[in-house]
């Protein structure tokens, strides 16, 4: 049988940043997929904490190169890649010296949450997409890991929704209980509206009075993982019936709960 093609999108992954519930389980999830019959492509930021020496990261000139366009600025984007220990993958790192210099991942050293998050989060995820698209891989699953990359859902059913490599394409959201998916507010709006969207594409993600990145990326999303042990599973968005969700899993659980979801959603009709 045909291996699936499987994109990983990640805000963090061990062994490259650690201490949380993201990096924990986005690293178990890789080598057991691949040896499970999975071809993969994983793209993470190229934070100031990742050492490059280390991991031994270089840069992969025929990626690079390209500009980024986040609310009419351009941003030079530099992809560098190193092999994930233990596997033959490779993780592919998005880098940006205005947006992943800093050697704090989202809040500087009195613990202040960093004003251009939302930035970062349209440059990652665009990014992410027009990195995918250069690589000329279409993927049947896209994972996407962490309010950081909750755009990305939105911007593939909308923005790029005409876009061959990604048509066919079921869209996973791992959600986690972070401190960080509700900043923003209207800078969020303002620096998300790429290619043209409008208000009305980004109301998904309004919750009340504030923003709730995790809202906006269930919505256009086919399948939700929950990530955090304490993640409030009764909030509306999680029940619609045409969402597979997947619960939170113990480590003895995760990997073949994870297979067993992935397989549930492959049966499933990509939304056209």
């Amino acid at each position: 049988m045909e291996k699936k093609r499987l994109l990983i999108v990640t805000q963090e992954m061990e062994p490259y940043t650690e201490g949380n519930d993201i990096s924990a389980l986005v690293g178990k999830l890789p080598k057991y997929l691949q040896d499970n019959g999975y071809e993969l492509r994983i793209l993470m930021p190229r934070y100031g904490v990742v050492n490059e020496r280390r991991h031994r990261l270089h840069e992969v000139v025929r990626l690079s190169g390209m500009n980024i366009i986040v609310d009419d600025d351009d941003y030079p984007l530099i992809i560098k890649v190193a092999s994930l220990p233990g596997s033959r993958l490779q993780v592919y790192f998005l880098d940006n010296e205005d947006f992943f210099k800093r050697k704090f991942v989202f809040e500087d050293g009195d613990e202040v949450p960093f004003e251009d998050n939302p930035d970062r989060a349209a440059f990652f995820c665009k990014g992410a997409i027009e990195t995918v698209k250069k690589f000329g891989w279409a993927p049947d699953v896209v994972m996407c890991h962490g309010w950081m990359t909750s755009l990305i859902p939105l911007y593939l059913r909308t923005a790029y929704k005409t876009e061959p490599i990604f048509i066919n394409a079921q869209i996973v959201y791992g959600a986690f209980d972070t401190p960080h998916e509700h900043i923003g507010g209207e800078r969020f709006m303002q620096k998300a509206a790429i290619n043209n969207l409008t208000k009305e594409d980004l109301a998904a993600y309004i919750d009340g009075d504030g923003i709730s990145m995790h809202k906006g990326a269930v919505a256009y999303s086919d399948g939700v993982m929950i990530g955090s042990e304490n993640f409030d599973t009764s909030v509306d968005y999680l029940n619609a019936e045409d969402k597979v969700v997947m619960p939170w899993k113990s480590d003895a659980e995760l990997l073949p709960s994870t297979s067993e979801f992935l397989r549930n959603l492959l049966e499933a009709e990509v939304p056209q």
